[in-house]
């Protein structure tokens, strides 16, 4: 049986997967924003290397995945989607106020463009709904799945009522 962390790391997975084809459409395609990859690159003192920037990306995401699987019981709503989109807001503020200004974009990449920020808004709501939801899907619909999601107290109400 996974532990919450390690559900929240496939979940991770998968949403950084997912956000990552997105992020690669993006840089290969249209390049209508910086694409976080590239700002990891950048911060990591190697911009002229990619796949440093990709690494990290997928590193973060693990990290954000084992993070939110610790702290989904802890957050507000009643879906487990719902809650990766709470999540996955915290993380854009944290990243808007600590990594972007690191990484020379500005606070909320205001220096990178509008169109950065909209593009950092919008990949991280897809993070969020894709890891909540692989997360419940794995968790299920189980007396132990009212715990990993809601914590100690069961809610009656909403999908995932026992």
């Amino acid at each position: 049986m996974m532990s919450r962390v390690q559900k929240g790391l496939v979940a991770g997975l998968a949403a950084t997967v997912v956000v990552s084809v997105i992020e690669a459409i993006n840089v290969t395609v249209g390049h209508w924003a910086v694409a976080f990859p590239q700002l990891l690159s950048v911060i990591l003192q190697s911009p002229d290397t990619p796949a440093v920037g990709w690494v990290a990306h997928l590193v973060a995401g693990l990290g954000l995945g084992a993070a939110f699987g610790i702290l989904c019981p802890r957050l507000p709503t009643d879906t487990a989607e719902s809650k990766g989109i709470v999540f996955a807001v915290g993380a854009f503020i944290l990243m808007g106020l600590v990594i972007a200004p690191i990484g020379g974009a500005g606070l909320f990449f205001m220096r990178a463009g509008f169109g950065t920020l909209a593009w950092m808004i919008a990949s991280h709501a897809i993070f969020g709904i894709v890891l909540g939801n692989v997360y419940g899907r794995l968790v299920g619909r189980s007396r132990e799945a009212q715990h990993m999601i809601h914590g100690n107290h069961i809610h009656r109400h909403g999908p995932y009522h026992a």
